[in-house]
């Protein structure tokens, strides 16, 4: 994959490395995933893994020329442009591009593959923690997603707590990957901050299916003791 690692991108590279993700299709894995997710992207069928060497390989080279010339015709073009931005380390050149491809997104799997990719987030808590909880605030599915699983995969700390909590009671999009995202993430919260989680659901806003949800989820965790469990299956609202 060396020659992925470019001193400058351009259309023609671009349309060749494209030719090469083209190549590496994947017939029956296309298959399967089409039935997990759905995109308005056509989906060539390369497996994460390898989708992740590919950005890998190319993040050594020059990522914004890349990111210039970046595509969306194919599923796995916005994966990897995802897990490109990723590997950046510069706070300003990541904002530079950070709103346009989160206007992307538009499925679960695109979604969550970049958000847990943003190591630069463990470089500026703070800042970062701040500039999520604005996507928490849009209309849109996919932008408030973006913001639960950033603070899923980084902020589930004592620190953040209450401010998530604060911020999912104002969340007005009633959308099924906004409610299983609160659902997740609240499970994550409550498997490592057992006390301070119950205090919350106890007086949750979250609308009924989330809060519903999120109590089923923390019931198939293998952290969680059957007393609780029993506990909080109580908790359901009809």
């Amino acid at each position: 994959m060396n020659e992925l690692i470019k001193e400058k991108w351009n259309e023609k590279n671009y349309q060749e490395y494209v030719e090469h993700l083209k190549s590496l299709k994947d017939t029956k894995y296309k298959e399967f995933h089409s039935r997990l997710t759905t995109t308005k992207y056509e989906i060539l069928g390369i497996r994460v893994p390898i989708q992740r060497k590919i950005a890998t390989h190319i993040a050594k080279g020059d990522i914004e020329s890349f990111l210039e010339c970046c595509k969306s015709n194919y599923y796995e073009e916005v994966m990897i442009q995802g897990f490109v931005l990723g590997h950046i380390k510069e706070k300003e050149v990541l904002l530079k591009y950070l709103n346009s491809y989160v206007s992307l997104i538009d499925n679960w799997a695109i979604n969550d593959g970049f958000c847990n990719s943003l190591k630069i987030v463990n470089l500026d808590k703070e800042f970062w923690f701040s500039y999520f909880s604005k996507y928490l605030k849009s209309p849109e599915e996919f932008k408030v997603r973006v913001g639960l699983i950033v603070f899923l995969s980084f902020y589930v700390e004592d620190k953040y707590l209450e401010k998530i909590f604060s911020l999912l009671d104002k969340i007005d999009v009633d959308k099924y990957y906004v409610n299983m995202g609160i659902a997740w993430l609240l499970c994550e919260c409550f498997t490592k901050y057992r006390a301070i989680t119950l205090n919350y659901l106890l007086k949750s806003k979250v609308n009924t299916f989330t809060f519903n949800k999120t109590i089923s989820k923390i019931r198939d965790s293998y952290r969680v003791s059957k007393e609780d469990k029993e506990y909080l299956n109580s908790l359901k609202r009809k």
